[in-house]
């Protein structure tokens, strides 16, 4: 629920919505514009805090957690990847994969060694010392999907990864997440696109703050 100044209700964003999230699944998250979506990834993102009920998280419960607990729940348990990269410009590849690890307190051998590691699952390991600027939008989105995987997080929250991307570039980024999700990674994403949400096993859509539909599928293979 969103609040106006004087405390009256401005507008209810969500409205008694119940889901559960096995791990390893490949879950889509569909709406239209207002529909919720961006308040449930807030949430599920452990960003914002609904105004009640109970959010768990691998089993613990985020919303009794202080501002110090969940923000580094967050980092250790949820890894990021957003339409627009979001990458560090003054930074190579593989120091913007090793940031969440700088900010967990890694030690410098053990982050270059995860980062090079995951760059290597998503193909980049031949351009370590490049900066953002020096790569494609497809291999900035695979950075940024290192970067999320180098915690070793329990759920992967992509934000329309593939809407800033070409056609063919976007299937080789899916593709990405196809293989992530073979070896057991559970994906939540939001797209508006029907051929995306046609990739994973779930389809969530949301209509004015409740969940309209919630469909098992057998997901289609990128051509």
């Amino acid at each position: 629920v969103y609040y106006k100044p004087d405390g009256s209700v401005l507008v209810e964003a969500l409205r008694g919505v119940s889901l559960s999230i096995p791990a390893g699944q490949y879950v889509a998250i569909m709406g239209a514009s207002g529909s919720g979506k961006s308040t449930m990834m807030n949430i599920l993102g452990c960003l914002d805090r609904p105004t009640s009920g109970v959010y768990l998280l691998d089993g613990q419960d985020c919303v009794t957690m202080n501002d110090e607990e969940i923000s580094a729940y967050r980092g250790r348990k949820i890894g990021f990847i957003f339409q627009a990269f979001n990458l560090i410009p003054e930074l190579t590849v593989r120091e913007n994969v090793e940031v969440p690890l700088f900010y967990q307190g890694v030690s410098p051998a053990e982050r270059r060694r995860k980062a090079e590691a995951v760059l290597g699952m998503v193909g980049l390991d031949q351009r370590l010392g490049h900066r953002p600027s020096e790569l494609s939008g497809g291999q900035q989105q695979r950075c940024a999907i290192a970067r999320a995987l180098v915690t070793s997080p329990v759920v992967l929250m992509a934000d329309e990864p593939t809407g800033n991307l070409d056609s063919a570039t976007g299937k080789a980024v899916l593709k990405i997440f196809n293989d992530l999700h073979k070896i057991g990674i559970t994906i939540i994403m939001v797209t508006h696109a029907p051929e995306v949400a046609a990739l994973c096993q779930r389809v969530v859509r949301l209509r004015d703050g409740v969940v309209e539909s919630d469909t098992m599928q057998v997901p289609s293979t990128l051509e």
